[in-house]
């Protein structure tokens, strides 16, 4: 089953789970804040994204909020530390597919292309 994994008051998750609603497509949603991901996910997401810059939202209000030495981990280790911390700094949402695919963001036409609804 398909997995979006984001927080229940964003308003692109919220999009991404109605049009997932709308197009009877099986899914799961968790919230990253209520089921914390392991640091494996973590790390399975980052690599599966490009990397932690790609996987982490700067411009968030929680990333602007960190201090400045938090805000360029040194190693993967302090990545997880981190998300672990502020989960929420993960970009949104994040759609884990039943075979294995993972893909980051909503958009109309991305999740056609996606689900393959055409």
């Amino acid at each position: 089953m398909t997995t979006l994994y984001g927080l229940k008051n964003c308003d692109t998750c919220r999009k991404a789970r109605k049009w997932l609603d709308r197009f009877d497509i099986s899914h799961k949603f968790m919230d990253v804040r209520e089921q914390l991901p392991t640091p494996d996910m973590f790390v399975a997401w980052k690599d599966a994204v490009g990397g932690w810059d790609v996987l982490v939202n700067k411009s968030s209000t929680t990333w602007r909020q960190l201090p400045e030495n938090r805000k360029s981990p040194g190693s993967d280790a302090e990545w997880k530390l981190l998300l672990r911390e502020h989960p929420a700094l993960v970009k949104r949402p994040l759609v884990v597919m039943d075979d294995g695919r993972i893909v980051q963001g909503f958009s109309d036409n991305g999740f056609k292309k996606l689900f393959g609804i055409g």
